[in-house]
Protein backbone atom coordinates (compact mmCIF):
# COMPACT_ATOMS: atom_id res chain seq x y z
CA UNK A 1 0.00 0.00 0.00
CA UNK A 2 1.27 3.79 -0.92
CA UNK A 3 2.85 4.71 2.74
CA UNK A 4 0.99 8.13 1.85
CA UNK A 5 -2.15 6.21 2.05
CA UNK A 6 -1.57 4.65 4.63
CA UNK A 7 -0.23 7.67 6.58
CA UNK A 8 -3.96 8.91 5.99
CA UNK A 9 -5.38 5.54 7.27
CA UNK A 10 -3.57 6.15 10.56
CA UNK A 11 -4.47 9.18 10.85
CA UNK A 12 -7.88 8.81 10.29
CA UNK A 13 -8.41 5.57 12.83
CA UNK A 14 -6.24 8.07 15.44
CA UNK A 15 -9.21 10.51 15.33
CA UNK A 16 -11.68 8.21 15.27
CA UNK A 17 -10.31 6.07 18.09
CA UNK A 18 -10.08 9.02 20.59
CA UNK A 19 -13.69 10.13 19.55
CA UNK A 20 -14.67 6.54 21.03
CA UNK A 21 -12.67 6.48 23.95
CA UNK A 22 -13.76 10.44 25.30
CA UNK A 23 -17.55 10.48 23.93
CA UNK A 24 -18.09 6.51 24.58
CA UNK A 25 -16.27 4.15 26.46
CA UNK A 26 -17.53 4.36 30.14
CA UNK A 27 -15.08 2.50 31.62
CA UNK A 28 -14.39 4.19 35.25
CA UNK A 29 -10.77 2.96 35.01
CA UNK A 30 -10.02 5.31 32.25
CA UNK A 31 -9.36 8.94 32.94
CA UNK A 32 -11.81 11.39 31.65
CA UNK A 33 -8.71 12.88 29.75
CA UNK A 34 -6.77 10.40 27.77
CA UNK A 35 -4.86 11.23 24.39
CA UNK A 36 -4.63 9.35 21.49
CA UNK A 37 -0.76 10.95 20.52
CA UNK A 38 -0.22 8.12 17.41
CA UNK A 39 -1.71 5.47 15.00
CA UNK A 40 1.22 3.39 13.22
CA UNK A 41 -1.12 1.34 10.69
CA UNK A 42 0.75 -1.78 8.76
CA UNK A 43 0.91 -1.82 5.23
CA UNK A 44 -1.45 -4.11 4.77
CA UNK A 45 -4.03 -2.95 7.49
CA UNK A 46 -3.72 -6.18 9.92
CA UNK A 47 -2.29 -4.52 12.82
CA UNK A 48 -2.57 -0.44 14.04
CA UNK A 49 -0.25 0.91 16.93
CA UNK A 50 -2.31 2.87 19.05
CA UNK A 51 -0.16 5.36 21.18
CA UNK A 52 -2.07 6.67 24.60
CA UNK A 53 -1.12 9.31 26.94
CA UNK A 54 -3.23 9.51 30.38
CA UNK A 55 -3.15 11.94 32.70
CA UNK A 56 -3.52 10.05 35.67
CA UNK A 57 -1.21 8.10 38.41
CA UNK A 58 -3.18 4.88 37.51
CA UNK A 59 -1.25 4.15 34.52
CA UNK A 60 -1.62 0.57 34.59
CA UNK A 61 -5.12 0.64 35.56
CA UNK A 62 -6.14 2.77 32.77
CA UNK A 63 -4.04 0.34 29.82
CA UNK A 64 -6.17 -2.63 31.75
CA UNK A 65 -9.71 -0.45 30.64
CA UNK A 66 -8.42 0.50 27.37
CA UNK A 67 -7.61 -3.41 26.63
CA UNK A 68 -10.85 -4.51 28.20
CA UNK A 69 -12.73 -2.24 25.91
CA UNK A 70 -10.88 -3.15 23.06
CA UNK A 71 -13.86 -5.14 21.48
CA UNK A 72 -16.31 -2.30 22.05
CA UNK A 73 -13.39 0.43 20.42
CA UNK A 74 -12.55 -2.06 17.40
CA UNK A 75 -16.92 -2.41 16.61
CA UNK A 76 -17.47 1.20 17.46
CA UNK A 77 -13.98 2.10 15.20
CA UNK A 78 -15.58 -0.26 12.01
CA UNK A 79 -18.96 2.02 11.90
CA UNK A 80 -16.69 5.36 11.62
CA UNK A 81 -13.78 4.29 9.50
CA UNK A 82 -14.69 2.46 6.07
CA UNK A 83 -11.91 -0.67 5.92
CA UNK A 84 -11.77 -3.78 3.81
CA UNK A 85 -10.78 -5.30 7.19
CA UNK A 86 -10.58 -3.70 10.56
CA UNK A 87 -6.78 -4.24 11.85
CA UNK A 88 -6.07 -5.35 15.06
CA UNK A 89 -5.76 -2.72 18.08
CA UNK A 90 -2.07 -2.86 19.98
CA UNK A 91 -2.74 -0.57 22.70
CA UNK A 92 0.89 0.97 23.85
CA UNK A 93 1.27 3.58 26.73
CA UNK A 94 3.09 6.18 25.66
CA UNK A 95 4.97 8.05 28.53
CA UNK A 96 6.24 11.35 26.18
CA UNK A 97 3.67 13.77 27.44
CA UNK A 98 4.95 12.52 31.33
CA UNK A 99 8.35 13.25 30.19
CA UNK A 100 7.76 16.51 28.88
CA UNK A 101 6.49 17.78 31.93
CA UNK A 102 9.38 16.44 33.80
CA UNK A 103 11.47 18.31 31.49
CA UNK A 104 9.83 21.25 32.07
CA UNK A 105 10.11 21.18 35.62
CA UNK A 106 13.63 20.80 35.60
CA UNK A 107 14.25 23.13 33.37
CA UNK A 108 11.81 25.61 35.48
CA UNK A 109 14.05 24.38 38.71
CA UNK A 110 17.39 25.25 36.93
CA UNK A 111 16.03 28.59 35.95
CA UNK A 112 15.11 29.49 39.32
CA UNK A 113 18.76 28.32 41.00
CA UNK A 114 20.67 30.23 38.50
CA UNK A 115 17.87 33.44 39.45
CA UNK A 116 19.40 33.22 43.39
CA UNK A 117 22.87 32.41 42.37
CA UNK A 118 22.92 36.03 40.14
Amino acid sequence: MNPKRTQQISEEVRRAISDVIQNKLKDPRVPDIVSVSRVDVTNDLSFAKVYISFFTNEIEEAMQGINSSKGFIKKELSRMVKLRAMPELIFIHDDSIERGLEMNRLINEVNHGNRRDS
